[in-house]
Order: C-alpha cells, then sequence, then structure tokens
C-alpha cells in the first residue's frame, strides 16, 4: 500500500502595481487642466507681441539701417544696397563723434551724480518730517513728476529768456547788472548748466520717492540698537541704512543712466544741439546726423553706439557693486 502525500496549493499571486508604474489611462480631467495652465500664457501673448513690435521691430529695423547705404533715395525708392560696417567706420573715424562722446558721458555724469545725491537728501528729509509736512513735500514731488517735459522745457525757456526772463530781472535787482538782457542760450557752459538743472528737476521726483519708500521698510529697532551704541547720523547711514536700501538704489540709478543717457526732447527743444555743439549728446547727434545730410545710415549707426555705450555702462556698473556685495562680510 503506498502513501501518496499531495503538495498543498500554491497561494494565488497577487500583482501589486509599484507606484512609478503609469496608468494605463489617462487620468480624468488632465485635458482640462493642460488648457487651464496655457490661459496665462494667452493672456499675456498680446502684450508680449505688442512689446515685440514697439521694440523689437525698430531695434532690428535701425541694426539693418546701419548695414545699408540707406540715404534720401533709399527711403524713397526702398532698395538699398548692403555695405556692412563702412557706416560704423565712418562714424568711428571722425573727431566730432568722439567729442560728442566725451560730451555724453560729461552730461551723464554730471546729472545722476547730482539727481542720486539730492534725491537721497530729500528722501531722508521726509523720513524725518511729520505726517502732514511728509504729506505736503510728497504731493509736491509729485506734481513736479507729472509736469509734461515739453511744458517743463518751456517754463525754462521762459525762465532764462534774455530779455523777459525773471533769472535777468532777479539777478539784475541783486545788483549784478552785467547779466542785464544776457543771452544763457548764446553760451555754451550756460546753455549746458541750464540743461543739467532742468533734467535735474525733473528726475529727482522720482528718484526720492523711489528711495524714500525703501526708507520706508527698514526696521526702526536697528537705528535704535545703532543710536544706543552712540553711532553718529552719517555711521548709521553708512552701516544700517544704505546696505538696506541698497537694491532699490541700484535700481534707480540704473534707471537714471539710461534717462539721463538718452535725454534728447530737453535738448532738441532748448538748443538743438547748440550753441555749436555744446549740448550736443549722442541722441541728438544721431537725429542731427540723419536729418541734416539724409544720412540715415549713420545716424541709425550712432544709434547702435549709443545703446551699446549705454548697456556697457549699466554692466561695468553691475559688475562693481556684485563685487562688492561678495566682498562684504
Amino acid at each position: 500500500m503506498s502513501i501518496v502525500h499531495e503538495r498543498p496549493a500554491a497561494p494565488a499571486r497577487t500583482r501589486h502595481r509599484g507606484p512609478s508604474q503609469p496608468s494605463a489611462r489617462p487620468a480624468p480631467g488632465r485635458r482640462g487642466q493642460d488648457r487651464a495652465g496655457l490661459w496665462p500664457y494667452l493672456l499675456i501673448a498680446p502684450t508680449v507681441l505688442g512689446m515685440l513690435y514697439l521694440l523689437a521691430y525698430p531695434l532690428a529695423r535701425a541694426v539693418l539701417m546701419s548695414l545699408q547705404d540707406f540715404r534720401l533715395r533709399q527711403l524713397i525708392s526702398g532698395h538699398a544696397r548692403f555695405v556692412g560696417l563702412r557706416n560704423y567706420r565712418t562714424l568711428l573715424t571722425d573727431e566730432r563723434f568722439w567729442q560728442v562722446v566725451r560730451r555724453t558721458f560729461v552730461f551723464m555724469a554730471v546729472n545722476v551724480v547730482l539727481i542720486m545725491v539730492l534725491a537721497t537728501l530729500v528722501a531722508l528729509l521726509v523720513e524725518r518730517l511729520g505726517p502732514r509736512w511728509r504729506l505736503a513735500v510728497l504731493s509736491s514731488l509729485v506734481l513736479a513728476w507729472a509736469m509734461p517735459v515739453i511744458a517743463a522745457t518751456t517754463v525754462f525757456q521762459w525762465l532764462f529768456h534774455s530779455e523777459f526772463g525773471i533769472v535777468n530781472w532777479s539777478l539784475t535787482q541783486l545788483g549784478f547788472t552785467s547779466f542785464d538782457r544776457y543771452p544763457w542760450f548764446a553760451h555754451g557752459p550756460a546753455a549746458f548748466t541750464i540743461l543739467v538743472l532742468l533734467i535735474v528737476w525733473q528726475s529727482v521726483p522720482f528718484a526720492a520717492i523711489t528711495v524714500y519708500s525703501a526708507l520706508t521698510t527698514v526696521p526702526a529697532e536697528l537705528y535704535e540698537s545703532a543710536r544706543l551704541d552712540g553711532a553718529s547720523a552719517a555711521r548709521i547711514f553708512r552701516a544700517i541704512t544704505f546696505p538696506m536700501i541698497r537694491p532699490i538704489f541700484m535700481l534707480v540709478f540704473s534707471l537714471e543712466v539710461i534717462w539721463t543717457f538718452k535725454a534728447f526732447v530737453q535738448i532738441w527743444v532748448m538748443t538743438n544741439g547748440g550753441p555749436g555743439d555744446a549740448t550736443t549728446i549722442l541722441p541728438v547727434y544721431a537725429v542731427q546726423t540723419a536729418l541734416s545730410s539724409q544720412r540715415y545710415d549713420l545716424g541709425s549707426a550712432a544709434s547702435m553706439v549709443t545703446v551699446l555705450l549705454m548697456a556697457a555702462v549699466l554692466v561695468f556698473y553691475f559688475r562693481q557693486m556684485h563685487r562688492q556685495e561678495g566682498e562684504t562680510p
């Protein structure tokens, strides 16, 4: 008699789907989520396209014109011959162009330094005023900032008019008889100074309000601790205030460099770059070159050089600032 041993039945194997295995069927509502994710891009698409049309297309067109022989005839016919970098060589070998470049950097440096110093002082003053005086000063700054550029330039022309200007009348009344009917805009240094005053007056309100808004973010406890330690006002500004507002200060500085570097309307309306070339900077030089001799190609090349120089100044400034931040413990 044989004994047969039966093997127990093996338990059924169950398949466990790991978490890394994707589902065979797409999750419900996946297409709706994808469409919802596209909505932000569709909403900003008109703005992006408009900016490309208003900014990128003119820039590309100016670059193309600077590489062509583009004069009045080509403007009418629409057919221009490609000449490569010939316009840039003509421009860079012109002594008058380099004189304008030097004058542009002097003009920019004087304006930006005065704007940032005065704006910082005004912002510090506003921070220490009471609520009523603070409101009055900020309202005055906003009104000055909102004044149109052409209107402000016309007012300054009236102020310094040789016969009817209040500046000449006031100086004459104070005993400076040499300023009786003094032609301010006929002398290069005088016209240059008036333009600096105009641009500084127009730019300080924005810079002061922006710097003041940054000052309001500095914790008051830091000031109190510094005063308890016996720190002076200058020491507090160097060690606490300026490091805290440095990002906003850098932003305002870069904006003022751009706006001052491309100042055109004030100079063109007030002096047309004269007398002589005393107030001619690169944007004015570009327009003069394009309109006086119908050399639109050279004018475009001067505009491109202006953009490159302005970008180089900003890149150098930002590199210096980031290097200082890296060295700060």
